[in-house]
């Protein structure tokens, strides 16, 4: 058997094992989610509550978040469309009068259209204080290619601006050229076909591209191939060079662009273990980062949320619920474990 061949084959071994782990399948019943569609839905009960909840003597924070962390988005959309032509009333701006701090802001989180609480986010990241390229990565990279046009469609209507005028203000160097180049959404679709040919050429030209003026091919090579095809250039480079592509990354890159290419790179190998990390970084603090929580937990609780759990766990040695428990505190804190569902054991 040549070098070769002895490659190829090893490739295509760790090809197959690849596709074999739980952030990368889908459950029995479509998502990996903790949140799924209410079977029992009753849109008039659900008004008619929310209504007896907040028009009482006192505020009944328990039934709010009863409705509202065991619906899906699709119905709590359907549950505010309905409470208004009853009512005449927003039930946004209604809850937000009943509620305050962090129970608000979570409530508000849950009653926005998922384009509308990403372009918030993203637009508080670029213009707000502190470093942008955190959330404005995760927004950019996790989403899909129609979710991203949405949040970049309403992010024009709601603030006038295109977020990539945004992102050239804000940014700079590789960092700006990378958030810029994710909100192009210009990744190439997976087609199912396999060009080991590209695989391969992708590989020595990030090879090459260690010297000056050499970052437009990490860009290029980052923001638009497909994710499977990157896992098989990931895979292949370690192979070739004896070690992971992120060792060459932190060598070659400092400070932001470090942090970002990092980031892409565990987005491409392991979605779920990119959002652990970033769950347990934001308990970690000495206040946990609530807006990073609430973010992460409602925008994963319908897609991957099981999967992120099975691997904050299997890092932490710690379920994420238990840590929600130790760390959260107030009234938010019934809301998020609510999203969060279960302990792992």
């Amino acid at each position: 058997m040549s070098v070769t061949h002895g490659k190829m084959g090893l490739s295509l071994t760790q090809e197959i094992l690849s596709h074999l782990g739980l952030a990368n399948k889908t459950a029995a019943w479509g998502t990996l989610g903790t949140l799924r569609t209410f079977l029992s839905f009753n849109v008039d009960k659900d008004v008619q509550r929310l209504l007896k909840a907040i028009a009482g003597q006192g505020v009944d924070r328990i039934a709010i978040l009863d409705v509202l962390t065991n619906r899906s988005r699709e119905q709590r959309q359907l549950i505010s469309r309905a409470f208004h032509e009853r009512t005449q009333q927003d039930l946004l701006k209604s809850l937000q009068a009943a509620l305050s701090g962090n129970l608000e802001r979570i409530v508000v989180a849950l009653l926005q259209p998922a384009a509308h609480l990403d372009a918030r986010e993203l637009r508080t990241a670029l213009k707000g204080p502190g470093s942008a390229e955190d959330v404005a990565l995760e927004i950019l990279a996790t989403r899909t290619p129609p979710q991203l046009q949405e949040c970049l469609a309403v992010y024009k209507h709601n603030f006038q601006v295109d977020a990539a005028e945004d992102i050239k203000s804000e940014t700079r160097g590789i960092l700006r050229d990378l958030l810029l180049a994710l909100a192009k959404g210009g990744r190439e679709a997976y087609t199912g076909i396999i060009d080991y040919n590209l695989a391969a050429q992708d590989v020595q030209a990030l090879k090459q591209a260690e010297g000056p003026s050499t970052e437009r091919t990490w860009v290029l090579v980052f923001t638009q191939r497909n994710p499977e095809h990157l896992i098989r250039v990931l895979n292949q480079y370690q192979w070739y060079t004896g070690h992971e592509l992120e060792k060459t990354v932190r060598a070659r890159f400092h400070g932001a662009a470090c942090v970002a290419l990092l980031n892409l790179a565990l987005v491409i190998r392991n979605t779920p273990m990119y959002f652990a990390d970033k769950l347990h970084q934001a308990l970690q603090e000495t206040e946990p980062n609530y807006q990073a929580l609430m973010r992460i937990l409602i925008s994963r609780s319908e897609t991957d949320l099981l999967s992120i759990r099975a691997e904050f766990r299997k890092k932490f040695g710690k379920s994420l619920y238990s840590s929600l428990q130790d760390a959260v505190k107030g009234d938010c804190r019934s809301a998020l474990l609510a999203l969060c569902r279960a302990e792992d054991l």
